[in-house]
Formats: structure tokens, C-alpha cells, sequence
């Protein structure tokens, strides 16, 4: 693989790590909620996701999955209604704290923190019920791969090369949240943000269901 290849596929993998996306979402909402630790846990769940879609197709997994429309569809859905679980709690909540604040007029309890295993485990999870994951790996990589000769090595250099770019903008990312976090947990901008994350994932979740391989 020439230098200039190497090059191109970090270029493209850096703009796709900082496309904002449903990682982001669930990053800067876990900031939100339980600070920079639970932002990293959240981050590291889905590097690890990513980690096990990148073996997977190194491993050539995930093409039968592209190639099985049932088991595609199957996991699409699974992931599709965790978001949707994920979007409409984080409404529920956003409403009834809202009303409680109204009722009682004074500021409502902060929401419990969440653990950092909990954390880790909603990003694994987001990751790992993603189907479209596993074909961007499935997609993108044989198109930096040498044409001929053993590629397996390659291709895990480029996995670890996204996955490294993905949690060091994690890093960043949760730095830039942290900081801002005192503003964004003020009541009245907490419960826009609240709705405004909850409904993004959604959204997300309806659309995954929707759409086809």
C-alpha cells in the first residue's frame, strides 16, 4: 500500500469521524447527564463496537450478513427499537421533570447519574445493533486494500486507524461538552436540549427501521 492510499483513507476516515451522527448524540448526551466520565464510557462502548464490526469484516462476517437479507433485517430492527427505547425514556423524563419543576417551583431533582458500565454498555449496544456499521467497514475498506496479495493485515491496520481517529475525537468532543456543561445544565436549556437529543434519536431509530439494506 503506497503512502499516498494510506493518506487518502485517513482523510476519508477523519471526515466520517467527524460528521456529527448518532455517536455524537449519544456522546454529548451522556456529558449532558453524567459528565465527562459517562461521556468517555460511552465513547469507549463504541470504539469497542467498533472493534468488533472492523473483526468482523475483516473475518468476512458481516458479508454474510449483507448477503442474508433476514439476518440484515432482523439486526436492523433490534437496533431500531433500542433507539426508539433510548429517544422515548429520554422524553418521558424530559416532560415529567418539566412538570414536576412547574408543579413544585422549584428546580427538579438532577438526574441520577449514569454508571459507567451502563454507559459503556448503551454505546456497545447503539454500535453493536447497527447493521450499516459493519457495511461501511464491509464498503470502505476493499477500497484501500491492495488488489493483490495477503490484505488481512492491511485491513486491520485501517480498522485500528478509523477506531484511533473515532476516540481521540471522542476526546474531544467530551472536552468541549465538559466545559460548556455548567451553561447546558441550567433547567430551561437542559429540557430543550433533553428533547431536542431524545427526538434526533428518534428519529434516527424510525429511520433505520425504515430503510432497507
Amino acid at each position: 500500500m503506497s503512502g499516498e492510499i494510506l493518506l487518502a483513507y485517513c482523510v476519508a476516515a477523519l471526515v466520517l469521524v467527524v460528521t456529527p451522527g448518532l455517536d455524537t448524540m449519544l456522546i454529548l448526551r451522556s456529558v449532558l447527564v453524567g459528565g465527562r466520565r459517562t461521556g468517555l464510557a460511552t465513547g469507549l462502548g463504541i470504539t469497542l463496537g467498533c472493534l468488533v464490526w472492523g473483526a468482523a469484516s475483516i473475518a468476512g462476517i458481516t458479508a454474510l450478513l449483507r448477503a442474508s437479507e433476514l439476518g440484515y433485517n432482523l439486526l436492523r430492527l433490534a437496533g431500531a427499537v433500542y433507539l426508539v427505547w433510548l429517544g422515548g425514556s429520554a422524553l418521558w423524563r424530559s416532560w415529567r421533570d418539566r412538570h414536576l419543576g412547574q408543579d413544585t417551583e422549584v428546580e427538579p431533582p438532577p438526574a441520577p447519574a449514569a454508571g459507567g458500565w451502563r454507559a459503556l454498555r448503551s454505546g456497545l449496544l447503539t454500535n453493536l445493533l447497527n447493521p450499516k456499521v459493519g457495511v461501511f467497514y464491509l464498503s470502505l475498506l476493499p477500497q484501500f486494500l491492495p488488489a493483490t496479495g495477503p490484505n488481512t493485515g492491511w485491513a486491520a491496520l485501517l480498522v485500528l486507524i478509523h477506531v484511533g481517529l473515532g476516540f481521540l475525537w471522542q476526546f474531544v468532543l467530551v472536552g468541549v461538552a465538559g466545559s460548556a456543561r455548567r451553561w447546558l445544565t441550567k433547567r430551561r436549556v437542559r429540557t430543550w436540549l433533553d428533547r431536542l437529543t431524545a427526538t434526533i434519536l428518534l428519529g434516527l431509530g424510525l429511520r433505520l427501521a425504515l430503510q432497507g439494506p
